[in-house]
């Protein structure tokens, strides 16, 4: 297999899992792409039946009070506006369908819970995939309790769109169903096949696939694939059918240019490019113990390849803790910036806040960010991590990882919920208009 896939520390990696070293195409900003639905956040709450408990309802004047506030109180809010978060999602905020209680405040108090009333920028930077965004996003202001914008939002596969104009045909692998398929039309691709298209028109070429349902024949769009060429193979999602997945990557990467059923001469000079939408070994789940996750998937396939042809996979690996990831996330936090903000600027201090040493701390630390390590996940340690350690620390959860970044950064005496008593237009306590 290739030498940096079980490498387990940033000193192995050097910033990439990768295997070419170049770099990789991002897309537009989220704000500008096909990806985006722009929401005011309070119309969301609305739509959602979003309760926030502990706090009144929204009243149109809490807005106009909390901009007063944040003039009067400009040292604190300017700190405010140049710090963000960026959240895993799995093992920090959810486990899987249920509510991970800490993360509902977390983000309660970032989306304006606080002494100021003002929204302090944050993203969700996951490894999770398989489902358009919007689903995603929708998904999670359920569990959460609180909206969530995708234009905020980033799962593993999300930079991969830009790989539209560069492929016309792809093989899409992983996820449940053919949702991958839905998320590669939405992404630009032109021509998009799967694992079950092939098998429903040959089923020779699995012969160790035990099942095919009806509907999965139904669902499947078989045609004569000796006479198409393949461009990419694109792993968007975690396989469910390692047997038939891995069989036919492995004819596609030592064919004649893409081709099913011929046999390159030189399959290392004809080989097409495969791309992983991220590397995790390990994921978190309703599972008390982590589950094997898309890294594995990859680690058969470089072996597989390595015994046959003697030689390393080359291929790309995007999601954390790839740099392309991360570049993409600085796109995102500057155009949700002016959203929120009207100040299209990226934050100075950013606290990356994870579970994983390999993916959230690896990533974070090599690309400059404050990390928090919490205990809700894949990590369950009790001190730092030793190959890849937090640089910001370890918490017993995300609730107290945002409390800490909150208080260094605008001062110990911050308040993490709002109160009409301390405004100093309205309430009956005195606050110094000069800081």
């Amino acid at each position: 297999m290739h030498p940096l896939s079980n490498a387990p520390s940033s000193r192995d990696r050097r910033g990439s899992r990768n295997s070419f070293g170049t770099s990789l195409p991002i897309p537009r900003s989220k704000r500008q792409s096909r990806l985006s639905s722009s929401v005011n956040i309070e119309d969301a709450m609305a739509a959602a039946n979003i309760t926030r408990p502990g706090m009144p309802p929204i009243q149109p004047t809490r807005e106009i009070i909390a901009s007063q506030l944040q003039d009067m109180s400009h040292v604190k809010t300017t700190a405010a506006k140049d710090m963000a978060f960026a959240f895993d999602i799995d093992g920090v905020l959810v486990h899987g369908d249920r509510l991970i209680p800490e993360g509902r405040r977390a983000l309660e108090i970032l989306n304006g819970d606080n002494e100021l009333g003002i929204k302090i920028p944050h993203i969700f930077l996951t490894n999770g995939s398989g489902k358009i965004e919007s689903q995603r996003c929708d998904q999670l202001s359920k569990i959460l309790g609180v909206p969530i914008s995708t234009e905020q939002f980033i799962q593993a596969h999300t930079p991969m769109s830009a790989l539209s104009e560069y492929y016309e045909t792809v093989l899409v692998v992983g996820g449940e169903k053919y949702k991958c398929r839905e998320v590669a039309k939405l992404y630009g691709f032109k021509d998009i096949v799967v694992p079950n298209d092939i098998y429903a028109a040959n089923p020779e070429i699995s012969p160790l696939k035990e099942f095919f349902t009806e509907e999965q024949r139904a669902t499947s769009a078989p045609r004569d694939f000796s006479k198409v060429k393949f461009d990419a193979i694109l792993v968007f999602s975690d396989s469910r059918d390692y047997a038939t997945d891995l069989q036919i990557m492995i004819d596609l990467l030592l064919s004649e240019d893409g081709v099913l059923g011929t046999k390159a001469k030189d399959p290392l000079a004809n080989r097409i490019p495969v791309y992983f939408s991220q590397g995790d070994v390990l994921c978190p789940t309703e599972y008390p113990i982590p589950r094997m996750s898309q890294g594995t998937f990859r680690i058969a396939l470089e072996a597989i390849y390595k015994s046959i042809t003697g030689h390393e996979l080359e291929r790309v690996v995007y999601g954390k803790p790839e740099l392309a990831t991360y570049k993409y996330a600085d796109e995102v936090m500057s155009s949700w910036m002016e959203t929120i903000h009207n100040e299209e600027k990226l934050p100075k201090n950013i606290y990356m806040i994870g579970d994983n040493p390999q993916s959230d701390i690896v990533g974070g630390n090599m690309y400059g960010w404050n990390t928090c390590l919490v205990r809700t996940g894949v990590f369950q340690g009790e001190g730092n991590d030793k190959e890849n350690p937090a640089n910001f620390g370890v918490f017993n959860n995300v609730l107290e990882a945002v409390q800490t970044a909150l208080k260094k950064e605008l001062g110990e005496d911050f308040k993490l919920n709002w109160s009409d008593s301390m405004n100093p237009v309205t309430g009956n306590q005195s606050v110094s208009a000069v800081e």
